[in-house]
């Protein structure tokens, strides 16, 4: 294909059938509509009581397989029946099935015991190489949602009302938790680490950073400096938008090119009216300017 669709497949992608591993939320749905925009097959695997109805009913039967959360085996059957050259993975599970509600099949049951640390990099890289090894080749997750990435500077426009400083501070503080595997944001205020994101999520984090009831709090969004792209890229969307509204923070600083924003244009239609500024900053990296 002379014309790739995305800037994020690879320059030897073919139109062969994509299978989108599909999780819940609105990320995935914004995928299929622009793989099928683009006119490349799409097949879906959905996970039960994870993926979205409205997604799901959009699919023709015959390109789509459902399965439990956990059976790896299945997953690679599936995507082997329905013939696809590619693989995609787009929206999370929910955190607490990995405790409960779990359906691990001997697949993942084996490879899970195989696993000495469990994050998202060794669990999803290991699936990624899986599907991998059956000879289809797994995209970046960034694929076809190019007019969805965060831009570089001041996306809901006027002047940047949170001081440089602490903004370079959180992204500072933000890789370090990244290259940790602990997670992929902080909230900061002035020089001070507020909320770490763990395991249990952005939207916690940002709750627990509200209860300080103060101002001039930065929500910071970054990824690992050695990030694979296969998997676990960061989102944001209209659910984050509103709890930083409700927590009182006024300032999101996302990593440019490699932050996804759902529905991007109306995200910062949404972040102007409630006083919110979207800012974009460079992946370069960056050395905090804050001084003792």
């Amino acid at each position: 294909m002379p014309d790739l669709p995305s800037q994020y497949l690879p320059s030897d992608f073919s139109a062969r059938p994509i299978g989108l591993i599909a999780g819940k939320g609105r990320y995935p749905i914004l995928v299929a509509e622009s793989i099928r925009a683009a006119g490349i097959p799409l097949r879906v695997i959905s996970f039960k009581d994870e993926t979205e109805g409205a997604l799901i009913q959009s699919i023709p039967a015959a390109d789509h397989i459902q399965i439990k959360v956990g059976q790896l085996g299945k997953l690679l059957k599936s995507l082997q029946k329905l013939g696809c050259g590619y693989a995609l993975m787009a929206g999370q599970i929910t955190p607490k099935r990995l405790f409960h509600g779990l359906h691990p099949d001997l697949k993942a049951l084996t490879l899970l015991n195989k696993i000495k640390v469990k994050n998202a990099e060794t669990i999803f890289g290991t699936i990624a190489s899986e599907i991998e090894a059956i000879g289809i080749r797994m995209l970046d997750a960034r694929s076809f949602l190019d007019a969805h990435v965060a831009d570089e500077g001041l996306m809901t426009g006027g002047k940047l009302q949170a001081a440089e400083e602490y903004i370079q501070h959180g992204i500072e503080m933000a890789k370090g938790i990244a290259d940790l595997d602990i997670g992929q944001g902080v909230v900061v205020r002035k020089g001070t680490v507020l909320a770490v994101e763990a395991y249990e999520g952005t939207d916690p984090m940002l709750k627990r950073a509200g209860s300080f009831k103060t101002d001039g709090l930065i929500f910071v969004k970054t990824v690992k400096r050695r990030q694979d792209y296969r998997f676990d890229v960061p989102v944001f969307g209209e659910r984050t938008l509103a709890i930083m509204h409700e927590a009182g923070i006024r300032t999101a600083a996302l990593e440019a090119g490699n932050v996804l924003i759902l529905d991007k244009a109306q995200i910062i239609g949404q972040a102007r009216k409630l006083k919110i500024e979207l800012y974009g900053y460079s992946p370069a990296p960056h050395t905090s300017h804050l001084t003792s």
